[in-house]
This record gives C-alpha cells, structure tokens and sequence, in this order.
C-alpha cells in the first residue's frame, strides 16, 4: 500500500505563489512518472504536469512557463512551483505517481487525495 500526502494549498491572490508538495510512502521499491493533474469546479480532470525519473518534464499548455515540476527521488517527493497565478488556476490540484512494489512488478498508478488551491482575483 502506498500514501500520497499533499501539501502546499491554500488561498492566493492573483499574481502570487505557492508551492505543492506530495510525498509518497509505504511499499515503494521504485518510482516512474511523477505528475500533477487538477479539476476545477464542473470541469473535468486535466493534466498539469508530469516528470519522469530521468527528470524529463511536459506541461499543460495554460501553465507553461509560469508552473515548474520537479522531484526528490530521495524523499519519494514530488514538487509544483506555481507562479503568477491566475484566478483560472484556482482548482483542486491531485498526485499522482506510477511506482513498483518490487523488481519486475507491474506498475500501479495511485492518485492523492487533493487539495485545494484558490486564486482570488
């Protein structure tokens, strides 16, 4: 079983900072893609971000150049820098991770549990 923890959310104003976290724990021999995805009130889910484990990166068209992911593979972590936001960010932003349980397991997607990031205007 593996836990993702979120953290980082919370209230901004238009034009500020946050930065997510989310760190994984529990049976983890290995970890692939890393990456954040978000939902806005009646919308569907959409990507964010994802980050391989060689470091490779790709990005939503809405937040290049303004969101940056990376990941501590040491701390089973992975990060979003979110910048300049807009109110159009304000969603509930979710992990999500593709990971190992041991050597030639098949890899299993698990999806925190998400947290809210609100951007006023």
């Amino acid at each position: 079983q593996v836990q993702l923890v979120e953290s980082g959310g919370g209230l901004v104003q238009a034009g500020g900072s946050l930065r997510l976290s989310c760190a994984a724990s529990g049976n983890i021999f290995t970890i692939d893609a890393m990456g954040w995805y978000r939902q806005a009130p009646g919308k569907q889910r959409e990507l964010v971000a994802t980050i391989t484990s060689g470091g490779s990166t790709n990005y939503a068209d809405p937040v290049k150049g303004r969101f940056t992911i990376s990941r501590d593979n040491a701390k089973n972590t992975v990060y979003l820098q979110m910048n300049s936001l807009k109110p159009e960010d304000t969603a509930v932003y979710y992990c999500n991770l593709d990971h190992r349980r041991w050597y030639g397991d098949r890899y299993l997607e698990v999806w925190g549990q998400g947290i809210l990031v609100t951007v006023s205007s």
